[in-house]
């Protein structure tokens, strides 16, 4: 059998196109209209599972979206290997933003362009790539599971319950996931951190219609006004959150960890051309990183009310809503943060309004040891590829099912990204680098040569 490199180059093109079939099929876990799609999505995977070698691979259904499972088993005496990916997509409204159709795949520059082409389709497909070649090339030595779900968009609703209903059948001895990023196309990274996150619903009423502005206005409340207000409270002019409660668990990091944070590469005047804003902002006594690593947020996600339509109408809305969401750090519990926030924005609203918190999903953080066996095969395997032992980051994104697997399967995580902050991910143009995808099958290969030669 070829060398990875060898293997890679030869099956490229079959590669990106099986990979554009599952682009295809848009498999929004947010709309029920794409409720057969989630099928479509489980049904491909399973295809894909069973021809890279699997022995077997089942659809499980669940109350909302199914979970696609499939191993092999080499060994039972040997280490296994749980990879986990989610098949579900983000919605890909503003649809006028996109340069190309979202679910019919593209190559440009470089880089595939689809929803799903970096998060997650494009990094799970990779392991399904790398199992293929270590089943073909007669070279897998532990046992591999996969765990395919269809809700991580919409806070893996129902996997929790899943991973505690077959405990046995997704037993492991670490979880390996690509659902994360590198700092930069030359400066691979492994992700150490994860922030948690909670979010809610807010709905504020006012008078039981919309009234007129100018016979009413000043004289009743208006919903919106009293939202933007509440919303504003929230934090100070240091940018700290103030509900009462909300730091009482926060882990101060230690000055030694934010010296080795301080190390990573960072260009601050890149940063904002990226994004294409002439300032940043955030928590006082924290540089960027830090905001985005190690410290927790409250951010309005969506608001809305009264009239948006085009030209004028003059009306004091009846109601104003807002979704909102903060990301939280390891050691905040997000349903403790979320019942302080619903109690504190409901207590704080004034009597000429009713306000009203929804709680919706959330998740806890995630810490993983530089020194774990996996993080150190992870990181043999990357210099292998990249020629560069990995820088070790905190990221500000939430996976939350990766804390509940260390809880409900008492396993740790090891996360391997290859995605890189220029992929648009959950944005209009979303794409993945054809470098780092090919990349991201050698590396894993190479991270089952590392971690099970000894097993």
């Amino acid at each position: 059998m070829d060398k990875p490199e060898l293997y890679v180059e030869q099956n490229k093109e079959r590669f990106i196109n099986e990979l554009f079939e599952l682009l295809r099929i848009p498999s929004i876990s947010s709309q029920e209209e794409h409720k057969p799609d989630m099928m479509r999505a489980a049904g491909y995977w399973r295809k894909i599972l069973l021809e890279a070698g699997a022995d077997e691979a089942t659809i499980f259904p669940t109350p909302g979206h199914p979970v696609v499972y499939a191993e092999k088993m080499m060994d039972p005496a040997r280490k296994t290997v749980l990879v986990y990916g989610h098949m579900d997509v983000m919605p890909v409204d503003p649809i006028e933003k996109w340069d190309s159709d979202p679910f019919e795949p593209e190559i440009r520059e470089g880089r595939i362009w689809a929803r799903g082409a970096n998060d997650d389709k494009g990094q799970s497909f990779i392991h399904a790539k790398a199992f293929e070649y270590l089943v073909k090339s007669k070279t897998l030595s532990c046992n591999v599971k996969f765990l395919i779900e269809g809700e991580e968009e919409i806070g893996s609703t129902h996997l929790g319950k899943f991973c505690k209903d077959h405990q046995e059948m997704l037993k492991a001895d670490i979880i390996l996931v690509s659902d994360t990023s590198m700092i930069a196309r030359d400066i691979p990274s492994i992700t150490t951190g994860l922030r948690g996150l909670a979010y809610w619903e807010v709905a504020v009423t006012g008078p039981d219609r919309d009234l007129h502005s100018g016979l009413y206005g000043g004289a009743v409340a208006n919903p919106l006004n009293e939202l933007c207000k509440l919303i504003a409270g929230v934090t100070d002019h240091h940018n700290r959150i103030t509900i009462p409660g909300f730091y009482d668990d926060v882990l101060e990091v230690s000055a030694r960890e934010r010296n080795k944070l301080a190390g990573n590469p960072y260009d601050e005047e890149q940063y904002k051309e990226e994004i294409q804003v002439a300032q940043l902002q955030g928590e006082e006594g924290y540089s960027t990183n830090e905001r985005t690593g190690i410290r927790p947020t409250f951010d309005v996600c969506g608001i809305w009310g009264g009239y948006t339509g085009s030209g004028s109408k003059t009306i004091l809305p009846s109601k104003a809503y807002a979704k909102i969401s903060s990301r939280l750090v390891p050691n905040q519990d997000h349903g403790k943060i979320a019942l302080l926030f619903k109690n504190y924005f409901e207590s704080i609203a004034p009597k000429s309004v009713m306000v009203e918190v929804t709680i919706h999903h959330g998740g806890e953080g995630y810490l993983c040891p530089i020194d774990h066996p996996a993080y150190l095969a992870a990181e043999k395997a990357y210099f292998e590829v990249f020629g560069k032992i990995p820088v070790p980051i905190r990221s500000g994104g939430s996976i939350p099912i990766i804390a509940t697997f260390e809880k409900v399967l008492g396993i740790k995580t090891i996360l391997m990204g290859f995605g890189l902050s220029s992929d648009a991910i959950h944005s209009p143009n979303e794409n993945f680098q054809l470098e780092n995808f090919f990349s991201g099958i050698k590396s894993v290969i190479y991270f089952y040569h590392y971690y099970c030669q000894e097993a």
